[in-house]
Formats: structure tokens, C-alpha cells, sequence
């Protein structure tokens, strides 16, 4: 049986932590909401935590140091929101990176890559990065 999303939606938030990942309620240019708490600066979602006001070395530039952290982690794969826009760019060294440490990369702008991590989240380890301007 595949899980969904949906079929968690209306239980408590702490029992989507301990099965591994938080959901993404809401997302709009510069907001996101996770497990009932809104965010105003970038995010990083890790299955027992978000960590608050992700800043990368070169602001719309990605590189192998501002992702330290969700390499520590071991995800499977990660979601990266590129922004409202898209205006974030992933450079090919660090999807280099990211491939010779088996962790699959998703690449989208986050109207998108939202909705890819709550449906990804419930049957992998998915760590999600996201960008919430631009």
C-alpha cells in the first residue's frame, strides 16, 4: 500500500515527524507554512526538523558548501526549490556532487517543488531546500 499525503493531512504533526518528514501546508512568493509554523526566509526540511533562514554563500548561486548539512543528513533525495521564479542556479559541479553521493537531485521552482516534496516525503528519505523569493 502506497502512502499518501492525504492520508495524513488531518493527524498530528509529530507523528509525521516520526515517520520521517514534515508537511509542507502552504507555500506563496516569500511564505511557507510547515506542520501549522510559517516561515518567512529560506528553509532547509529535514525529516525531524526545519532549519530557518538558509543563506547560501552567493545568494542565487548554489554551491557544495551551502548543502553541507543535507549531505550530512543522507537523504535519498533531495528537492531543491529554485525560488518563486527560478531565479537560483544550480551549478553542474554540484550536481556532480550530489550524484556521487547516490542522493538523487530534484531541481524545480518552488511553486513546484513544494508539491514534490509532500508527495516524495512519505515513502523516502527526502530533504528539501528552498528558496522562497525570486
Amino acid at each position: 500500500m502506497v502512502t499518501t499525503v492525504e492520508t495524513f493531512k488531518n493527524r498530528d504533526s509529530r507523528l509525521l515527524r516520526q515517520r520521517g518528514f514534515n508537511l509542507i501546508e502552504f507555500y506563496n512568493f516569500g511564505k511557507i507554512t510547515i506542520d501549522g509554523k510559517t516561515y518567512t526566509n529560506d528553509v532547509i526540511i529535514f525529516p525531524d526538523h526545519v532549519e530557518d533562514g538558509w543563506w547560501r554563500k552567493e545568494g542565487h548561486r548554489l554551491s557544495i558548501n551551502d548543502l553541507k548539512d543535507v549531505v550530512q543528513a543522507t537523504p535519498e533525495a533531495l528537492v531543491l526549490g529554485t525560488g518563486y521564479f527560478g531565479s537560483m542556479k544550480v551549478p553542474n559541479e554540484v550536481r556532480e556532487y550530489l550524484k556521487s553521493k547516490k542522493i538523487d537531485l530534484i531541481v524545480e521552482n518552488t511553486k513546484e517543488a513544494y508539491k514534490t516534496y509532500n508527495r516524495l516525503a512519505p515513502t523516502k528519505k527526502v530533504v528539501a531546500a528552498f528558496h522562497l523569493t525570486c
